[in-house]
């Protein structure tokens, strides 16, 4: 099977969130059939969206080349957010780690455990920001180029911390 190109979003502001994100990059390269192509630098934000008041996220976005079906990439994706002790208490609670299935490859889907391209990607900064670093020009099927959503988005600040290392 040819691996298809997967845009993974990471996130975390509980611990130390910049090497629990650092880390969680690193563990995206060791996932079956699945090889780390490209890290984003880290970018500090504060919450979107909370019911309280919570510490900023650390974020970030990997590509990785994968041969895992989505199902089984979210499946992996899940896994490894419960080895760094993600918890879900409730909707928009803090987390030790958040990770998202943003793109894979070309392919629209709709299903009850996975909405390819992520539905809310294109409405945050902190996602498309290091989107963006990693490749100015990408597109998203039903979206376009997602540097147009970006600028829609210039009331969301989003500060850049060091780059990934290599």
């Amino acid at each position: 099977m040819t691996p298809v190109l997967a845009h993974v979003a990471l996130g975390a502001n509980l611990g130390d969130a910049e090497a629990t994100v650092r880390a969680a990059i690193a563990a995206l390269g060791r996932l079956p059939d699945t090889q780390l192509v490209a890290a984003s630098s880290l970018y500090r934000t504060a919450p979107v969206g909370v019911p309280e008041p919570q510490p900023d996220y650390i974020n970030a976005v990997a590509r990785v080349a994968t041969t895992l079906p989505p199902h089984a990439l979210l499946d992996e994706l899940l896994a490894l957010e419960g080895r760094f002790g993600r918890v879900r208490p409730y909707r928009w609670a803090p987390r030790a780690l958040d990770l998202d299935l943003l793109l894979y490859g070309e392919l629209v889907l709709a299903s009850s455990r996975l909405t390819l391209p992520h539905p809310r990607l294109h409405r945050r900064a902190f996602v498309l920001e290091p989107l963006l670093e990693l490749d100015p020009f990408l597109e998203a099927p039903g979206l376009g180029p997602l540097s147009a959503w970006r600028e829609r988005l210039s009331d969301q600040d989003v500060e850049r911390l060091l780059p990934h290392p290599a």
